[in-house]
């Protein structure tokens, strides 16, 4: 394993984007190391290798910003436990990661709509957030899982978080609320009740929240 993973830096150093990296770094975005490839590269570097379970939870520990995507684009999910998606949940405090995460790996499972539904009860709000995600991610499969779900505490959770000071959960409920509505045209009606007070709202970004939400579902 340590012999691919030499192969795997040896990948990254030489697709290194050093103004990419520094972008980033200026943008909040901290990795110990970064090296600044885009997503496209990364799953071309992907398809040089094998999905092993091992090498990817070793890539995930990792506090390098590529070697924690490649992990989830290289692991197995049939080989990936409802326990163990539990433990990498807390890794996804980073937005791309979690986008990431969700895309290549937790909307795979068997087990996600489960996912979604503990997720989005969560007290941490970089776990809420990743079941929003997910959530997402499972209408835009149109694998069924989503409208099967027993949802009626998400738009709720969603509503109540479109009013966090934190924009990532402004801007994670705002996205959920979307593919919500897009189910059914009664999750779409059910949604713009709960939302109607933030039309004349003296807050401006409630009053743009509706204004979104009401040219989405018309």
């Amino acid at each position: 394993m340590e012999s691919i993973l030499r192969d795997i830096r040896a990948d990254l150093r030489r697709s290194m984007n050093g103004v990419a990296a520094a972008s980033m770094r200026a943008k909040g975005v901290d990795y110990r190391e970064n090296f600044g490839v885009d997503i496209p590269r990364l799953r071309q570097i992907a398809l040089r290798y094998t999905p092993d379970r091992a090498l990817a939870e070793a890539m995930w520990k990792e506090d390098v910003r590529e070697l924690k995507i490649l992990a989830t684009m290289l692991c197995p999910p049939d080989r990936f436990s409802k326990e163990d998606a539990r433990r990498w949940v807390r890794g996804t405090a980073g937005q791309e990661i979690r986008e990431q995460a969700c895309k290549n790996l937790f909307q795979e499972l068997p087990c996600a709509a489960e996912l979604v539904e503990e997720w989005t009860g969560s007290r941490h709000e970089y776990i809420r957030a990743t079941g929003y995600w997910l959530f997402a991610r499972l209408c835009i499969t149109r694998s069924g899982a989503a409208e099967r779900m027993e949802i009626k505490a998400l738009p709720e959770r969603a509503v109540a978080d479109l009013e966090s000071e934190s924009l990532l959960m402004c801007r994670s409920a705002l996205h959920v609320l979307k593919f919500f509505g897009r189910i059914s045209p009664a999750n779409a009606e059910n949604m713009m009740k709960r939302i109607a007070g933030f039309e004349h709202s003296g807050n401006p970004r409630k009053k743009e929240i509706f204004d979104l939400l009401s040219f989405e579902f018309g």
